[in-house]
């Protein structure tokens, strides 16, 4: 909090010299270079194709973009993917390295606080954030509007001030797929007379896991909520046991929840989790419990190489994969819009997002659209794109089991 507060004090004192004369953001044309007619759709190719049509409107504007990503640790994603994605993004897109800055909080929002103070303060014209958390989220979009600078929040919604926009990929249907797969998976593994527990995470830190909720809920239990009662049920004989949730994703938080939550109600025959970690802990729990696997089904989301190897080992019946070549390309092809001064297409920012604690609060977004992979797809979609390494996948399985599941 005290970080905070700094940084907020920072960017008023660069308002004010703003104010006397001095220089924040620097300013491009407006309408700066041509309209590139882009879809929410056109980053499907993870040839990045799309981002070359970019090449004249960059050229024609003017203005340095910062990224700054949450940790290296929690999600190897953003080392792995999201930055070399992003670079590539900008480089087909026609930046120069001296265009951009692309930094890692290393998990400490102080540092992600820090690391917005000197982009803002240095004139950047788009500042593009994955925040750790709601609270320092907010702090860097206050400030960034206070400084005249525009926002991305990237992946993780933050919901402050009225000059940011949002990427992600759509985050109540991520909950969707998740509830249509274990609907799925019980119709497949003959679960009879469900007795459902769920395992929400992060709802405490992270706005996109209400929504994430909504999903499932919403498919499951006809809920459009964030929480549903113990006792509901549904048409297909569905009874909720018990709801709970893993504060900041912790997964062994997570974990041993579960494990309390099975120990009193052993009737439990199916689970629902909000992504592959909380799964994993949860399939971890039921091997210590003796469960045997393809007996209560987990569900997850981000397609891991952990959550991949459950599925095809019958633990875990899907996850959902969000491909970040996707998330990466439409946040530099928005940033790219706003750094010239154009409107973006209405067919690229396709929609908005809410705050769950302030439905009146709401952002414009590109929201994309999340894949639900089982042992089905697995070989067409996070094996073809080489998000899982098929080598690593396979030798944690098994080469029969791969080959089974067309994996090879």
């Amino acid at each position: 909090m005290k970080a905070q507060n700094k940084f907020l004090a920072a960017v008023a004192m660069v308002a004010v010299v703003a104010a006397c004369g001095g220089s924040t953001a620097t300013t491009a044309p407006s309408g700066a270079g041509p309209v590139v007619n882009l879809t929410a759709d056109s980053f499907s190719n993870p040839d990045f194709s799309a981002m070359a049509q970019l090449t004249g409107t960059v050229a024609a504007s003017s203005g340095k973009i910062a990224v700054i990503l949450p940790d290296a640790t929690t999600s190897g994603r953003y080392v792995a993917y999201d930055d070399p994605y992003l670079r590539k993004a900008f480089k087909t897109a026609g930046y120069a390295d001296s265009d951009i800055k692309i930094d890692n909080a290393q998990g400490v929002a102080a540092t992600e606080i820090s690391l917005a103070q000197a982009d803002i303060a240095s004139g950047v014209k788009v500042l593009i954030v994955d925040p750790l958390d709601g609270p320092t989220g907010k702090a860097i979009q206050t400030a960034a509007q206070t400084a005249g600078v525009t926002m991305i929040s990237y992946d993780r919604a933050t919901f402050q001030g009225t000059s940011t926009y949002y990427v992600s990929f759509n985050n109540v249907n991520v909950g969707k797929a998740i509830g249509t797969g274990v609907q799925k998976c019980v119709k497949d593994w003959a679960i009879a007379s469900p007795k459902v527990y769920v395992l929400n995470g992060g709802q405490d830190t992270d706005p996109n896991a209400i929504d994430f909720a909504r999903g499932y809920n919403s498919v499951i239990w006809g809920k459009d909520a964030a929480t549903v009662d113990a006792g509901a049920t549904n048409a297909d004989g569905w009874t909720l046991v018990k709801e709970e949730l893993a504060p900041g994703w912790d997964n062994a938080k997570g974990g041993t929840i579960f494990s309390a939550a099975f120990t009193a109600n052993p009737t439990i025959n199916v689970t629902v989790e909000a992504n592959d970690g909380l799964a994993g802990a949860v399939i971890e729990s039921l091997k210590k419990a003796g469960i045997k696997a393809k007996t209560i089904p987990t569900a997850g989301q981000d397609a891991t190489l952990q959550g991949m190897e459950y599925v095809l080992q019958d633990w875990q019946c899907g996850s959902v994969y969000k491909p970040i070549y996707m998330e990466a390309q439409a946040t530099v092809a928005l940033a790219t819009y706003l750094r010239a001064g154009q409107t973006p297409p209405a067919a690229f920012l396709n929609g908005k997002t809410i705050d769950p604690t302030n439905s009146a609060v709401t952002e414009p977004a590109v929201l994309l659209t999340p894949v639900w992979v089982d042992k089905t797809n697995m070989e067409a979609t996070v094996i073809k794109d080489k998000f899982v390494p098929v080598a690593d996948l396979c030798t944690a399985v098994g080469a029969d089991i791969c080959t089974a599941a067309g994996i090879s």
